[in-house]
């Protein structure tokens, strides 16, 4: 029987025995709310992530309860949650229509640091989405229109023709908003920040609340 090789240890458990005499930074643990703590992070992988430092993992379910997770972008934050945009009539979409409940997962490779967050989900308002459309590429925008999002498709040249059919109907003048293409506001009830340290002894801080309007607990978690 062949055996599977192992993954070996990371370039940086060479470095942990001198890393373990350095001391933890406390700052994060005296956060009494998440999204300060979240934007700064986000601001410290926008200066070192390479691509993407707003992609985030998005989790749904199906309605047999099977988990479904894809990449998106985050496009907006504030202190109600985490904004993103897609096709309604997608497989997520259809997901969130029949539950609306999303649990989303941040990985900052360079950083050694993640974000889990998780909690329920609602339509971001009709003026919210129009805004955001109207700052895509005028190609995005035609391919909302031409893209049916998670659906079977005979082949490359069914896009190529749709996007040529929606690009001459829209050849002139703005670009409107499809009413299948919208956004959706992830209110978490629950966020970890979780960051790497020596020997896998990482730090966790969690974040919880029994509603969107309650306030935040805060607890350290084992690693």
């Amino acid at each position: 029987m062949t055996r599977s090789p192992l993954i070996p240890p990371s370039p940086s458990d060479a470095d942990y025995e001198s890393a373990h005499a350095e001391h933890a930074d406390e700052a994060m643990f005296e956060r009494h709310e998440p999204f300060g703590l979240f934007g700064a992070w986000l601001e410290d992988a926008k200066r070192k992530e390479p691509n993407d430092p707003n992609a985030m993992a998005v989790a749904t379910a199906d309605a047999d309860g099977l988990p479904d997770v894809r990449m998106v972008l985050l496009k907006a934050l504030d202190e109600r949650g985490f904004v993103f945009f897609t096709n309604t009539e997608s497989a997520k979409g259809r997901q969130l229509a029949a539950n609306p409940q999303a649990a989303l997962l941040f990985h900052w490779k360079s950083l050694r640091r993640q974000v889990r967050a998780r909690g329920p989900v609602e339509p971001v308002t009709e003026a919210e989405a129009d805004a955001y459309f109207a700052t895509r590429a005028r190609d995005s925008r035609i391919g909302a229109w031409a893209s049916e999002q998670s659906r079977p498709m005979e082949g490359r040249f069914a896009l190529e023709k749709r996007i040529a059919e929606y690009g001459l109907k829209y050849a002139l003048g703005e670009v409107p908003r499809p009413s299948h293409w919208s956004g959706y506001r992830v209110l978490p009830l629950e966020m970890e920040f979780w960051r790497d340290r020596p020997f896998r002894l990482h730090d966790r801080l969690a974040f919880r609340r029994e509603s969107v309007d309650a306030a935040w607990r805060t607890e350290r978690l084992f690693p």
